[in-house]
Order: structure tokens, then C-alpha cells, then sequence
């Protein structure tokens, strides 16, 4: 009888332990697709405008590709600590633009968000907050244009 009780203890045991070997969920991706009644150039810029000002810089190509690097979180020159070392997060922008005629654009705006716990840690993909999320940049790239 006692091995019986043995067997279910550990049965008990092993799929407590089992289910909590899991690593956390993996985030959703940060990705919103948007068309604009706006001109391909006009939409460009706008992107570029707000990304600028919300602190990453902006690299374009003639395909019609913009990408960032991380947002510099602090004008200062600690910026490079906080954003590679002792930082909690830090995001990334890339966008697709892309012309569906003489008067509408295509937007693909996606944001990467990495954060750690703690100095020793490791950078690991998380949950965009609102203020870098997709969601808030397009908003601001409908104000840019005046489309709200």
C-alpha cells in the first residue's frame, strides 16, 4: 500500500514540477498595418519626423525600408549605460512604406522591445510599452500628416 502511495506522490510531484519548466510566453508582435489617402514621399517623411523626435535615429533605403536603431532613452552621455548595461528596456522601429497608387500609401510599422530584470540579466523580448508601442506611432504619424 505504501508504494502505491509512493507512485502518487511522486506522479503529484513530477507534473507540478513539469508544468512549471515552461520559460515564459513568448510577447505578441508589435506590428500595425495602416493605408494613408497621402502621397509616398509625404508619408516618408512624416515617419521619419516622428521617429526622430521620439528619440531613435533613422536610416532609409530606396526600397522603401526605414529602420532605427535603439531609441537613446536620456540626452546625455549615459544614454550608452542606460540603453546597453543598466537599462530596463530599450526599442527599435523598422517601417515599410509602400506606394499603392499616385495618392495612397501602404505603412508597415513594427517595434521590438527588449528588456532585463537586472544588471546581471539577459536582454530578452517583451511587451512594447504604450508610449514606443506601434499603436501611439501611428497615432503620431496621423497627426504629422493631419489625418486625426
Amino acid at each position: 500500500m505504501s508504494s502505491a502511495y509512493a507512485m502518487i506522490f511522486m506522479s503529484a510531484l513530477l507534473s507540478a514540477v513539469g508544468g512549471c519548466a515552461g520559460g515564459p510566453p513568448s510577447p505578441e508582435l508589435d506590428v500595425m498595418e495602416v493605408t494613408f489617402p497621402v502621397a509616398l514621399d509625404e508619408v516618408k517623411t512624416a515617419v521619419a519626423d516622428v521617429l526622430t523626435e521620439g528619440g531613435y535615429t533613422v536610416d532609409q533605403d530606396d526600397a522603401g525600408n526605414l529602420t532605427t536603431g535603439m531609441r537613446q532613452e536620456i540626452r546625455s552621455p549615459w544614454n550608452g549605460l542606460l540603453r546597453w548595461r543598466f537599462g530596463v528596456g530599450k526599442n527599435r522601429v523598422e517601417a515599410r512604406v509602400i506606394p499603392q497608387d499616385d495618392h495612397t500609401t501602404r505603412l508597415r510599422l513594427q517595434v521590438f522591445h527588449r528588456e532585463k530584470d537586472g544588471l546581471f540579466d539577459s536582454w530578452e523580448m517583451a511587451e512594447t510599452p504604450l508610449p514606443q508601442s506601434a499603436a501611439n506611432e501611428i497615432r503620431l504619424i496621423k497627426n504629422a500628416l493631419r489625418l486625426l
